[in-house]
């Protein structure tokens, strides 16, 4: 068809229709109209011309035009679209480079072929259009609940259709055995939503954590308000649940608020979640507080908290193990999910026996190694010494408050742990020598002589060795092996050194080596330390 017989306003209307049908801007479907016009034309005159389409937005009249650029004599590429400015002097008065020569030229006849290209880059274009109008409108729906209709299933997988755009709800998303049908309605979670190729890709979940939170903030006015706050969820979805809120006015009871009056709200969501069990405790800002309510049903006689390894321990009642544990270790799990923290439950025999057996081995040890009687050893123990360090380099002040040491008998306990720990610091290095352990790794700061004698153990002799090590091989870690979390022993573990200082050590070991420019090394450390402070800032 020639674009001059056409009826010119029949591109307008058009562009209209399909714009109010794809909900996208007019516009945009005169600009694809525009680009498949020019590669028609393109077609037609050649396809090095740079060929431009104008449709006027009141007429629907399609302008042709041949542009023509001029650049530098020795930038010629292009024969077609580019000019020297000797050549270009014929048609502008005082060409410079970068001016541009528009001549028209004739419509072209589309034929059958350059019509259907001219369709297809108009339905491409309109796609891109729909896909961008649809990320802009659900991106900022991530982390809310969505209504939707099933519209199909796909190998487990639910296609959803939410108004706008089609979302999917990947099986392993699903609550337990959970099934639909076409034309079901469903609740979900707006997990993530990306852009892809092939559109807006909205991923949908019902077993997310977020999700509970989400329909409690939907059933409880309270939380919507912002006067309760959910602090922490932990889900083992379509089982079972738990969930901290807090109050900030003290006339509100927040587990109160959450459970409704006869378990009407608390209910509203065990409806749509098939069935999850759900425990609504208080959040405290006391981890071992907070701990003890997060066990619920089970009572807690006691709680150890280890900082530094980010453990804590639960003593109960005997009787208490099973409902503290759960069935297949639920209960402990989800707590464990709750607070953030590794915990270990312990009965009331299990952690006295246990309690005993320490405070033996740590009497035996001062016994054997200062040649203590039983009862002083005992003493020692009493009073939270646990070993001979702690005694050696402890202030004098420290043993002198334990009854009955003055100051002869403390500078006698100092020099007896000082003599020993000396020595075995010397069987140490000689052993390592021994194994092989050269002077560049003995002498190292940061290395202890016991230290040495481990790493010459596992063939790691010399400062070079070292340099090599990862991190994670000297202060141990964690690997994932068929799905099962198995501890790998660091070589340094059983003397206390943390990731970080195994870090620091075979950094400064490369340094001294050499490999590794000290100066890169400190603009890392500034670069970290400028995200420290932008995001406390933030």
């Amino acid at each position: 068809m020639a674009i001059t017989s056409a009826n010119q306003l029949e591109l307008l209307q058009t562009a209209e229709a399909v714009a109010r049908e794809k909900m996208i801007e007019p516009e945009l479907v005169i600009e694809a109209m525009e680009d498949s016009l020019a590669r028609a034309a393109k077609s037609r005159y050649g396809a090095e011309m740079d060929i431009r389409v104008k449709i006027d937005r009141k007429t629907g009249n399609a302008t042709f035009t041949r542009i023509r650029t001029v650049v530098e004599d020795d930038a010629v590429e292009n024969y077609q679209a580019q000019l020297t400015v000797e050549q270009a002097r014929p048609y502008l008065a005082d060409p410079k480079v970068g001016d541009e020569i528009v001549d028209q030229v004739p419509p072209v006849e589309l034929g059958r072929i350059a019509a259907q290209s001219a369709k297809q880059v108009i339905l491409q274009r309109v796609r891109e259009a729909e896909r961008d109008r649809q990320y802009e409108e659900f991106k900022d729906r991530a982390g809310t609940i969505i209504n939707g209709i099933v519209k199909r299933e796909e190998y487990g997988n639910i296609i959803v259709d939410v108004g706008r755009g089609e979302a999917i709800l990947r099986r392993n998303e699903k609550i337990g055995r959970e099934s639909y049908r076409p034309n079901d309605r469903i609740r979900a979670y707006v997990k993530d939503v990306r852009r892809e190729s092939r559109g807006p890709q909205i991923f949908l979940s019902r077993t997310d954590p977020q999700f509970m939170a989400e329909l409690f903030k939907m059933e409880v006015p309270e939380i919507y308000d912002g006067i309760i706050e959910i602090k922490a969820v932990a889900r083992d979805p379509g089982s079972r649940a738990k969930i901290a809120v807090i109050s900030y006015d003290n006339s509100i009871d927040p587990v109160g608020a959450c459970v409704g009056m006869r378990g009407s709200r608390v209910q509203a969501v065990v409806g749509e979640l098939q069935g999850e069990k759900i425990d609504i405790i208080p959040w405290n800002d006391d981890q071992a507080t907070f701990l003890v309510n997060a066990l619920q049903p089970a009572e807690v006689s006691k709680v150890v908290f280890d900082e530094e390894a980010g453990k804590i321990e639960v003593v109960v009642p005997d009787e208490q193990l099973s409902l503290a544990i759960g069935r297949r270790g639920q209960n402990v799990r989800l707590a464990s999910q709750l607070t953030g923290l590794d915990i270990d439950i312990l009965t009331e025999e299990e952690e006295s026996k246990r309690r005993q057996a320490e405070f033996n081995a740590r009497t035996q040890l001062f016994m054997d190694a200062l040649d203590l009687d039983e009862f002083f050893a005992q003493l020692l123990v009493a009073e939270g010494f646990t070993d001979l360090e702690e005694v050696a380099y402890v202030d004098l002040d420290e043993l002198l408050s334990i009854e009955g040491v003055d100051d002869s008998t403390a500078s006698e306990l100092q020099a007896r742990a000082r003599d020993v720990l000396e020595a075995k610091n010397k069987a140490a290095l000689e052993n390592a020598r021994a194994l092989g352990a050269e002077d560049s790794l003995i002498e190292f700061e940061g290395l202890t002589p016991q230290m040495v004698e481990a790493l010459a153990k596992d063939g790691v002799k010399t400062l070079e060795d070292f340099a090599t090590c990862a991190d994670w091989e000297l202060a141990g870690g964690w690997t994932t092996v068929n799905g099962q979390r198995v501890k790998d022993e660091g070589l340094l573990e059983p003397f206390d050194v943390s990731l970080e200082e195994a870090q620091t050590m075979v950094m400064t070991a490369r340094v001294i080596l050499g490999w590794v420019d000290p100066e890169e090394l400190n603009g890392e450390a500034e670069d970290d330390g400028d995200d420290t402070d932008e995001e406390a800032g933030a």
